[in-house]
C-alpha cells in the first residue's frame, strides 16, 4: 500500500520539522524576543488557515460533488465537528499556554513543564490527521498525481509552521529550569502525535473512505480551532500587532501559492 509510505514520509517530514524547531534551544541562551514570537506564531496560523481552506475544505467539497452529494453538508457538518473534537480536548485535557502561561481544562497538580507540553501536542493532533487524510484520499484515487502534489504541498506547509512551532514549546521549557537537551526531546515528543495518527488515518482509509468529505471537513475545523483560539491571538499580545498581521497574510499567500503550483 504505497500511501503509506507517502504518509509516513510526509508526516516524519513534519516531526522532523517539529524536531527542527525544538534544537534552537541549542543556539539561543535566552527565549526568543516578542518580536520574532510575533512574526513565527502569525506565520505559522496564516500557513494553517491556507492549508485548511485549500488543502482540507475544497478537496472535501469536490469529494463530496463528485459522489453526488451536496458539497456543503459534509464540509459544514465535519467542520463543526472537528470545532466541537478540538473545544472539546481544550475542556477536558489540562495544559498551559506557552506565552501567557493560561492554564486550561481541568485542575491538575502536573508540573508547568508537562502541561506545556500538553498544550502542543493537543494541537498537534489534527495537524498529523490533515496530511494522513490528504494521502490516503490520494491513495483512493491512484490515477490523479494532482491529489499526491496537493498532499506534498499540505505536508510541506504544515512543516514549515512546525518548525516555530517545535522552538514555541522548547524555548520557553529551558526557561523553566530544565536543561536544553531535555528541553529539546520534549519539544520533539509534542510532535510525535502527528505521525500516529497520520499512520492511524491511512490504515483506516478503506473503512473511512464513505466518510472522507467529513473527515477531511473534520480536520479543517479543528486546524482552525487551533489557530483562532491561540496563534491568532498570541500572535497579537503585545505592540506588535500589526507585525501580527502581516505574518498571517504571509504565510496565508505561502501557502496558497504552495497549493496552486505542486497541485
Amino acid at each position: 500500500m504505497k500511501e503509506v509510505f507517502w504518509v509516513a514520509g510526509g508526516t516524519g517530514f513534519i516531526f522532523l520539522m517539529t524536531c527542527l524547531g525544538a534544537s534552537m534551544v541549542f543556539f539561543f541562551r535566552r527565549q526568543t524576543g516578542r518580536m520574532t514570537q510575533t512574526v513565527f506564531l502569525g506565520f505559522a496560523a496564516g500557513i494553517m488557515i491556507s492549508a485548511a481552506v485549500f488543502g482540507l475544505l475544497v478537496p472535501a467539497i469536490e469529494e463530496a460533488s463528485a459522489g453526488g452529494k451536496a458539497g456543503w453538508i459534509p464540509a459544514a457538518g465535519g467542520f463543526s465537528l472537528g470545532v466541537l473534537f478540538l473545544f472539546g480536548l481544550d475542556r477536558l485535557i489540562p495544559h498551559l499556554h506557552p506565552l501567557t502561561g493560561i492554564r486550561e481544562g481541568p485542575s491538575s497538580s502536573m508540573k508547568r513543564t508537562t502541561l506545556l507540553v500538553s498544550a502542543v501536542t493537543l494541537h498537534n493532533i489534527p495537524e498529523g490527521m490533515a496530511v494522513g487524510l490528504s494521502f490516503a484520499l490520494a491513495g483512493q484515487h491512484g490515477s490523479d498525481p494532482t491529489l499526491y502534489a496537493a498532499a506534498m504541498a499540505l505536508a510541506l506547509g504544515v512543516g514549515i509552521q512546525n518548525f516555530p512551532e517545535g522552538a514555541a514549546i522548547s524555548l520557553p521549557l529551558k526557561q523553566e529550569g530544565i536543561s536544553a537537551a531535555k528541553a529539546f526531546r520534549l519539544g520533539c515528543l509534542s510532535g510525535a502525535v502527528e505521525p500516529l495518527f497520520g499512520l492511524l488515518m491511512v490504515f483506516m482509509s478503506a473503512a473511512i473512505a464513505p466518510f472522507m468529505p467529513w473527515l477531511l471537513s473534520f480536520a479543517a475545523g479543528s486546524m482552525l480551532y487551533v489557530v483562532v483560539e491561540e496563534l491568532i491571538p498570541e500572535a497579537h499580545l503585545g505592540e506588535h500587532s500589526n507585525l501580527g498581521t502581516m505574518s498571517v497574510m504571509v504565510g496565508f499567500l505561502v501557502m496558497m501559492i504552495l497549493d496552486i503550483a505542486m497541485g
